[in-house]
């Protein structure tokens, strides 16, 4: 039977609702999908975090001065942190000039408020706060909290256009507990297993930061009988983790229902860990789950989606930099 829809390609409209949820939160602020300055700047984002790698970044770790190099993508990388850092800290001026303790406004309000107010405390301790750390922080939220949520949801919506069986047990499931009178919530979660396990299995597939971020030994350890030296740089290798023979059962399938147990209910593995684990686990991951759940149902509940008539797959081995997106590619999208 023949698929009828809308062809598109998913990432633009996925970039800017993501991105806007962070710049929410953090900016005080929304975009407009055509805002030039936006647009540039997600852009930018996207491009130095593909290039991140091809560019040896971990080698700038251990060899800083790499990262001066006046040629090649070395050069690239760094033409693009100054243009992020103009349009961040032309938002963190913005709000300086605008700022009413009494009112914050967001992320950056209260930010400012609590470091003018160590500034004018007479502990003579340095303060905490600066302007700095603010820029650094709202970098970080703003640079990882759209490529990676981004990138899973691509690979979700890939992955169901792939896999059209799996798509339609995730849309019994979301009638069958939310209908279609409403949006799906977070209060639904616990009530829809099978469709949480399908967001895991492609957080498992996927791995979308395969190397996790660089890590340093604080102590010299003693490991499997390995010496780590204190200050080695560590690497941690997530995606051999997700794909490890000998606790995944055909790891290479893609298999929703390894995450759930006879009755149907979720599973939770310890070798589940696409956020890192321990004391430096990402810090955004209780956001990006909830952004996940919010997006993967409202979307299933909303469109099927399907590969455009005629085109085969793009590779899914993605495209490696800091974070593992997948090809560009296109899908057929059609209203339930």
């Amino acid at each position: 039977m023949l698929f009828t829809g809308i062809v598109f390609a998913p990432y633009g409209p996925l970039c800017n609702a993501v991105s806007n949820v962070i710049s929410s939160m953090s900016l005080g602020q929304r975009f407009h999908p055509q805002d030039q300055e936006f647009r540039t700047m997600l852009d930018l984002m996207s491009h130095g975090l593909e290039i991140s790698v091809n560019t040896s970044i971990l080698l700038i770790n251990v060899f800083p001065w790499l990262y001066y190099l006046p040629c090649g993508v070395f050069k690239e990388l760094r033409r693009a942190e100054i243009d992020i850092t103009a349009f961040l800290k032309k938002i963190i001026a913005r709000h300086r000039a605008t700022l009413d303790p009494e009112n914050p406004r967001d992320f950056i309000d209260m930010y400012l408020v609590e470091m003018l107010a160590q500034q004018k405390s007479d502990n003579s301790e340095q303060s905490l706060f600066s302007e700095d750390d603010l820029f650094y922080i709202i970098g970080d939220l703003f640079i990882a909290g759209t490529d990676t949520t981004t990138n899973s949801m691509l690979w979700s919506i890939l992955y169901m256009s792939l896999y059209p069986d799996v798509q339609e047990k995730v849309q019994q499931e979301i009638d069958a507990v939310v209908g279609s009178e409403r949006v799906p919530s977070l209060t639904d979660k616990g009530s829809l297993p099978y469709t949480e396990a399908t967001i895991m299995e492609v957080q498992r597939m996927t791995v979308v930061v395969p190397l996790s971020i660089p890590h340093m030994a604080s102590e010299t350890t003693e490991f499997r009988g390995y010496t780590i030296p204190k200050g080695t740089v560590i690497i941690p290798n997530l995606w051999s983790v997700h794909r490890d023979p000998t606790v995944w059962e055909n790891p290479d399938d893609f298999n929703p229902g390894r995450f759930l147990d006879e009755q149907g209910k979720l599973l939770r593995k310890d070798c589940f860990i696409p956020f890192g684990i321990g004391r430096r686990v990402c810090m955004g991951e209780q956001l990006a789950k909830m952004e996940l759940f919010q997006m993967f149902t409202s979307l299933m509940q909303a469109f099927t989606f399907r590969l455009p008539e005629g085109k085969s797959a793009p590779s899914m081995h993605g495209r490696f930099g800091l974070t593992l997106a997948p090809c560009p590619f296109t899908v057929c999208v059609k209203a339930r």
